[in-house]
């Protein structure tokens, strides 16, 4: 069963993303570290106790259509009035609205809990958290005072409505169209899929954010528009009125996630209009300015990638505690200098044979990396908005920067760790019942959606290394060299060869990245594209490896160094040498791909 690691989780808050040092300064008020500690303790009490029980129901029961109702596994609309009475959906939210204020990077922490514990269940409260920040940048002051007080106390959850059959990444050609009426609202029609929690049994309503087409906008991006269609309209004293005209037509059977209802929704073919000569469609009100929905959306959507980057560290983290725990129990063999007797006999446990170490400090490498990449990003966007100026415009370069490689290389891990937790069980890891096949299903969808993790590396490539000019990316490498000297200088025998593995490592990442600014400087995007997916790989294990070192040149008492310089070292030795590898894809595999490509006709 899983166990939230608290004290993992804020040793790396603290002590490699920075949030004690911002603390210790007032960076955010009077939030302290005794508050930060509580919090911390008291999520994982929930999710170790309270949400992972019931994980295993919700994938083996999962979400069911019934008469044209949405039920979830059984316990859940229960479990889920218990989180939101916590107030746990309300950490980062405004407080004129109910919300804590509190630090981006807390929430994120949260986040790792709920996912690791039911990453199906956790769905439900990231996506409102999104429409909240949405609806708080971009609505009026009229849909604010309406809905936020109710999103934000988690009485009535959110949803993010883009995707169409034939429009998955390219929103250009979404067909739902939007009709002006001339009392201020809009009549919306059309057809939406893959919606999570699109329509369930756990909230009293639920709050669509639906991208949608005027008639006489623009083609392409250019002409789309966002608009808020809640389930049920709210009256002016703030109660449940009549049922809008927006339902769910089928909720998808998939590979994971099976708690979670992921449905197709229809707006506006008159299902739930009353037979009294009233216009048909959907009553939705716009967010923001007509045609310029995307932009809104994008305030949904970046956050919303952190988030599902998070849910790749969840993955990978329950993953390996359960490879973890299998490994010391399963015995097979005998290991090298095993002495060990007893009721097993002379079998050893797994756990002792090199290989299976192997797997299993390579499973808590990736994943504390990509944790500590996951934490440093939310502390970029949380120092964006504490900040002003130049200082303000630095950190939030620093999150658009991190954003895709938080978003790519932790999912990436999560389905890898995931993998490598199944290989650890052997055969029973491919038997449904000891539960590690449940991670590497619930792991898959994460480096698809919110942009599929080849259209993150593009981003990465081609929009965020141009940042500044490219100066901010090159200020960030001097931070990673800063890291590996420091390693380096530390003369600690413990950490081998770390320093000099760390500099070849930042080394690659510097010359691909050069690379990668010089071929779109002279025009040469394609052969930049095509290293862009190695690139984005390059750089996460490259982060990885400093993070891990950062965290290794601290002691704070906790007679956690030792291990943390153990794990660094083994990143450095064992992990960092395919970044040599991956630069050389970057600078020299476009030729061979487009070579190649006549094999695909």
């Amino acid at each position: 069963m899983y166990k939230a690691p608290v004290e993992e989780i804020a040793f790396t808050l603290n002590h490699v993303a920075g949030l004690a040092d911002a603390v210790e300064i007032g960076r955010f008020g009077d939030l302290s570290s005794d508050l930060v500690n509580a919090i911390l303790d008291e999520a994982g009490r929930f999710a170790t106790n309270e949400i992972a029980p019931l994980g295993e129901i919700g994938d083996k029961q999962g979400a069911r259509l019934i008469g044209g109702e949405v039920k979830t596994p059984d316990g859940w609309p229960e479990l889920y009035r218990h989180w939101r009475e916590g107030g746990w959906n309300g950490l980062t939210a405004p407080e004129a609205f109910g919300g804590q204020h509190l630090p981006h990077m807390l929430n994120v922490a949260a986040l790792e809990m709920w996912n690791s514990a039911s990453m199906a269940f956790a769905l439900a409260p990231t996506l409102t958290m999104g429409a909240i920040e949405a609806i708080a940048a971009h609505g009026s002051e009229v849909l604010k005072e309406k809905y936020l007080e109710k999103m934000v106390s988690g009485e009535w959850t959110g949803t993010m409505n883009l995707t169409e059959p034939h429009a998955g990444s390219d929103l250009g050609v979404l067909k739902t169209r939007a009709e002006r009426r001339g009392d201020g609202t809009y009549r919306i029609f059309g057809q939406k899929i893959f919606i999570t929690w699109g329509e369930h049994d756990a909230a009293d309503n639920i709050i669509h954010l639906v991208l949608a087409r005027l008639p006489d906008a623009p083609a392409g991006t250019r002409g789309i528009s966002l608009f808020l269609v809640p389930k049920f309209l709210v009256d002016d004293d703030g109660s449940l009125g009549a049922r809008n005209d927006v339902f769910c037509h089928s909720i998808e059977h998939k590979l994971g996630i099976h708690g979670a209802p992921t449905c197709t929704m229809i707006y506006g073919d008159g299902r739930f209009h009353p037979e009294n000569g009233e216009e048909k469609g959907a009553i939705g009100w716009l967010i923001g300015e007509e045609n310029k929905g995307l932009a809104c959306m994008f305030t949904m959507m970046n956050n919303a990638r952190l988030a599902v980057g998070m849910q790749g560290v969840a993955i990978a983290e329950a993953a390996t505690q359960k490879a973890v725990a299998y490994a010391h129990e399963r015995t097979q063999g005998r290991a090298p200098g095993w002495t060990g007797e007893g009721q097993r006999g002379d079998m050893s446990p797994i756990i002792e044979h090199p290989d299976i170490a192997g797997t299993l400090v390579t499973m808590k490498a990736l994943t504390q990396g990509a944790r500590a990449i996951c934490y440093a990003c939310a502390y970029a966007i949380d120092m964006s908005h504490h900040t002003e100026g130049d200082e303000a415009r630095h950190w939030s370069e620093r999150a658009a920067l991190l954003t895709p490689v938080a978003k790519s290389f932790a999912t990436d891990i999560g389905v890898e760790v995931a993998s490598l937790g199944i290989q650890v069980h052997g055969g029973m890891g491919f038997i449904e019942e000891t539960g590690a096949a449940r991670y590497l299903r619930d792991a898959r969808i994460a480096p698809i959606y919110e942009g599929t993790n080849g259209i993150q590396a593009i981003d990465l490539v081609t929009r965020k290394l141009p940042l500044s000019s490219g100066e901010h990316i090159r200020g960030f490498i001097g931070e990673l060299k800063e890291i590996a000297e420091s390693v380096a200088a530390s003369n600690e025998t413990a950490l081998g060869e770390s320093g000099d593995r760390l500099r070849a490592a930042v080394a690659a990442l510097e010359a691909a990245t050069n690379w990668l600014l010089e071929a779109q400087a002279d025009g040469k995007i394609t052969d930049a594209l095509a290293g862009a997916t190695p690139y984005q790989r390059l750089f996460g294990l490259t982060l990885t490896g400093c993070y891990l070192a950062k965290g290794a040149l601290v002691d704070i008492g906790d007679g956690g160094m030792e291990k943390r310089v153990a794990l660094c070292r083994f990143m450095a030795e064992n992990l960092l040498a395919e970044t040599s590898a991956l630069k050389d894809r970057v600078i020299s595999g476009a030729a061979s791909l487009e070579a190649a490509r006549a094999i695909l006709a």
